[in-house]
């Protein structure tokens, strides 16, 4: 009776482990780090440095007196055509979520800002990554498990080895191992 206890508690845990870390896995990007919303700074390298997935969040950061954020399409951010913008933002402080994958295109509409450089292209990937697969039990040999947690651990994997048997948690993974 107590196992299957002690089973229950274990699954429960380990659902909650592996849904919680997913419903707060939301990045809050600041445009341009430290640099923020400004001219001469390099956009390009700076949103190939990151990864934007869905339900993310673009902070753009500046001086409201001298820059705004304009969205707009791809053709139209290429050709700096400010007059087609979809949504202007002039707060200074401009939080844009990223709701849907694919390309979002964003440019400072204020003079020749855009032409000086002063744009924004992000790829949005879909927030759930692909399937994982799950990893073969652990072997018995005290020396492989370690090796096993330690090749997880990149993956924001906890292996946990209990007395009856193995349980690994990952961010969108739970096996459940039991030795018979």
């Amino acid at each position: 009776m107590a196992s299957k206890q002690m089973l229950a508690a274990a699954a429960v845990s380990a659902i909650a482990v592996v849904l919680l870390p997913a419903l707060a896995s939301a990045t809050d990007h600041v445009v341009g780090d430290g640099h923020g919303w400004t001219l001469g700074f390099d956009y390009a390298a700076w949103a190939e440095s990151k990864q934007f997935t869905v339900g993310d969040t673009l902070a753009f950061k500046y001086s409201k007196s001298s820059h705004n954020v304009a969205e707009l399409s791809g053709p139209d951010f290429k050709a700096c055509n400010k007059a087609a913008a979809t949504s202007v933002w002039s707060s200074g402080e401009d939080r844009v979520t990223l709701d849907k994958p694919g390309r979002r295109w964003f440019i400072c509409a204020v003079g020749e800002h855009c032409r000086l450089g002063m744009k924004l292209n992000v790829t949005v990937l879909p927030g759930t990554p692909a399937p994982l697969t799950a990893p073969a039990p652990a072997p018995s040999d005290p020396r492989s498990r370690r090796f096993l947690s330690r090749s997880f651990r990149s993956f924001r994997y906890a292996i946990l080895i209990e007395r009856h048997g193995v349980m690994i948690v990952g961010p969108w993974t739970c096996v459940l191992v039991f030795n018979t």
